[in-house]
């Protein structure tokens, strides 16, 4: 009985660590202007808190990444005087659909 009891606890701190650290795609961009240590910090930041950058883009100034909801939040924070965009990454489709 006590190997179960081991198991739910082990298995209830998992669930809450992983409920706790919501990973989103999302796509972060900024001005043209701004400068890449900006950029750079923004980056930095996500992966020290365990992101992943999945993207540079070379058109716009900015990248993609999956990263925890929280740092997401701390670095939208900071970057709101860069007027940085940070917003989920998701499929779009176009419909091509005629009611006439």
């Amino acid at each position: 009985m006590r190997f179960f009891s081991t198991i739910v606890a082990a298995l209830a701190v998992a669930q809450g660590v992983s409920a706790v650290d919501v990973q989103k795609s999302v796509i972060v961009s900024f001005p043209t202007e701004t400068t890449d240590d900006v950029v750079n910090r923004a980056k930095d930041d996500i992966r020290k808190a365990g992101g992943v950058i999945t993207h540079e883009y070379q058109l716009i100034k900015g990248f993609a990444a999956k990263a925890p909801q929280k740092i997401l939040e701390t670095v939208s924070a900071w970057s709101a005087e860069f007027h940085a965009v940070i917003e989920e990454d998701q499929m779009v489709e176009i419909s091509t659909s005629h009611d006439n």
